[in-house]
């Protein structure tokens, strides 16, 4: 059943306490159902078990590929973005997602950082996690909208009026329109892709980018298992420090030093760098290490 959190569990706003029994719903939908062993002190096991027949490659439908956005088109000002979040590694997959040429990053812990931050640079936009310590998005944002009609010379717009951005992970309707309410102007999910960042910068900024144009390639259908064996291959043929230190990124949740990693991978196999960095985007952090792990086996470096 969905449980109500301690008062240790508001303060750490993390979660709803709705996620077991949303993934048992998901489980029993499927016809199985979720078990638990517990042990006191020694932490507990959730499993599941369900009937299911393996897909070959022929039965998965393709998926569209997104524009990657390169650069920004010539004359357009220098934007100035603000990230508000409590996390750094949130922040940091925003801060990696806009390091284009052209625009200016900062970042604040919490609402009251970013209300001094906005107050002193008056950036153009700010994307605002909506759950912080200090001051939370709801008041910094509230803030900002009533604050006095203050014009920014260099630009010619009122700083209140600056788009904000509300990053949130909740699901719910009624926080969607309690964000609205506050005063953000639109709304982003975590997790979220590159293209949805962008998409609201040329919605609410009309910011102009220029996109990659993808190769015209002939479509071949690939196996699953042969995709992954041809990965495996690939991750063997690096050098065992670079994959070594790959791997303990990811273990240690260090994204700022698995892209760096990831870009050294990169000029000696582009596609392999490509593939690595896709299942970063997507958040399979552990479908790289066991890829890792895989390859360690068959070059007996384990």
């Amino acid at each position: 059943e969905a449980f109500v959190q301690s008062d240790s569990g508001r303060q750490s706003q993390e979660g709803t306490g709705l996620g077991l029994p949303i993934s048992r719903k998901f489980v029993q939908m499927m016809g199985g159902d979720i078990t638990v062993e517990s042990e006191v002190g020694g932490g507990s096991v959730f499993s599941f078990r369900i009937q299911a027949e393996a897909a070959g490659g022929a039965k998965i439908e393709p998926a569209q590929p997104e524009r990657r956005v390169i650069a920004l088109e010539a004359d357009q000002p220098r934007y100035r973005i603000l990230i508000a979040d409590d996390r750094k590694t949130n922040r940091l997959l925003l801060l990696n997602v806009l390091k284009l040429p052209g625009f200016e990053l900062r970042e604040a812990a919490h609402g009251k950082e970013a209300l001094d931050i906005w107050q002193e640079w008056k950036p153009h936009m700010i994307f605002m996690d909506m759950r912080m310590p200090v001051m939370d998005g709801y008041t910094a944002t509230r803030e900002i909208r009533n604050s006095k009609p203050v014009p920014s010379e260099a630009e010619g717009f009122e700083i209140r009026n600056v788009p904000i951005i509300a990053v949130t992970a909740s699901v719910f309707e009624e926080e969607r329109d309690d964000v609205l309410a506050a005063g953000c102007d639109d709304v982003v999910p975590k997790p979220f892709t590159d293209s949805q960042i962008f998409d609201m910068m040329t919605k609410h900024l009309g910011v102009r980018f220029v996109y990659e144009t993808p190769p015209r390639t002939e479509v071949k259908d690939i196996p699953v298992q042969e995709h992954g064996a041809r990965t495996v291959a690939a991750l063997a043929a690096l050098p065992a420090d670079v994959t070594t230190e790959l791997e303990q990124a990811l273990l240690d949740i260090d994204l700022e030093r698995a892209a760096a990693t990831i870009e050294h991978i990169r000029a000696q196999d582009a596609r392999l760098a490509d593939t690595l960095q896709r299942y970063i985007d997507n958040f399979e952090y552990e479908r790289i290490v066991t890829l890792i792990q895989d390859a360690a086996s068959q070059e007996g470096r384990c």
